[in-house]
């Protein structure tokens, strides 16, 4: 049997769960999820391979309409994802219309590559609708395959990776057999700090949010790293902080708990808030913080 390969790109509205299908596909965490939307900035690829085949998955920021320079950035990401697409998996959920992504159902419905929309979240709702929602989403995306998923209780998702893996072309490997993302370690540690922040702060301070990794010192027993956590303002420097360094200190507690699990070793984790004033409406700031290439 011949080998496949190929880029299978997940796209849709922020918090239609894009990043829980990614990780159930991957069966790694490997992009963070929180109730918030906006939560995954970058396109994050996920390797699935099989002894005949590898699936190159691409999680990808939720298409919004660009208010500041970052979201220019990250919808550049969501760009990449229509160019080169061997299958293209868009995400929706029993709530959302087509009109709300009329842009991104005219560029779908002119990909030459095969399409899945995936209804998600069927769980929340009674068979009726659901079946209704799928005839609705067939009627506006006629060319594709229509399916009902729980990402979040993994329902029809096995029954998705068979289907995937026949409509790849064939092809050798993109990546060694042994890789399981393109992303290089520092990338999920600050991931990791950022879900936390995303999940402790209110209103707009995750968002002025982004998280580098200055140093990452491994070890024999422990990886030694220090981040520092990038705002906006001086005033969310000091909410960042918190009373006493509570709150900075609660983020740094369950960062160090996941990144543990994650790195698989004991982990010394530092972190420092700076201020770097509108860094999210800066084209030079946010190429340095890998939103936008030369």
């Amino acid at each position: 049997m011949k080998h496949k390969a190929g880029f299978v790109n997940i796209i849709g509205s922020p918090n239609v769960g894009k990043s829980t299908l990614m990780n159930n596909l991957v069966g790694e965490r490997l992009s963070i999820i929180t109730s918030k939307a906006q939560t995954t900035r970058h396109r994050i690829m996920g390797i699935v391979n099989g002894e005949d085949f590898q699936i190159v998955y691409s999680d990808t920021p939720g298409m919004l309409d660009p208010k500041y320079k970052l979201h220019e950035g990250m919808m550049k990401f969501v760009g990449s994802a229509f160019v080169d697409a061997d299958v293209m998996i868009f995400v929706t959920d029993m709530e959302e219309t087509a009109e709300k992504q009329a842009h991104a159902l005219a560029r779908i419905n002119k990909l030459e590559v095969p399409v899945i929309v995936l209804l998600n979240k069927i769980d929340l709702a009674t068979q009726e609708a659901v079946e209704e929602r799928l005839l609705y989403w067939q009627k506006h995306v006629p060319k594709a395959k229509v399916a009902p998923i729980s990402a979040l209780h993994k329902y029809n998702v096995n029954e998705l990776l068979e289907y995937i893996i026949k409509q790849l072309p064939e092809s050798e490997p993109f990546f060694p057999k042994d890789e399981l993302t393109d992303k290089p370690m520092r990338f999920f540690v600050s991931e990791i700090v950022r879900e936390k922040i995303l999940t402790r702060y209110k209103q707009e301070i995750p968002y002025s949010c982004e998280v580098l990794v200055t140093e990452y010192i491994e070890e024999l027993k422990i990886v030694r790293i220090r981040t520092e956590i990038i705002v906006d303002r001086d005033s969310q420097k000091a909410i960042m902080i918190g009373h006493q360094g509570k709150a900075l200190k609660s983020v740094g507690t369950e960062a160090r708990k996941d990144l543990e699990k994650f790195i698989g070793k004991k982990v010394f984790l530092e972190l420092y808030v700076k201020v770097d004033k509108n860094w999210r409406n800066d084209s030079s700031k946010l190429k340095k913080y890998g939103y936008f290439s030369d």
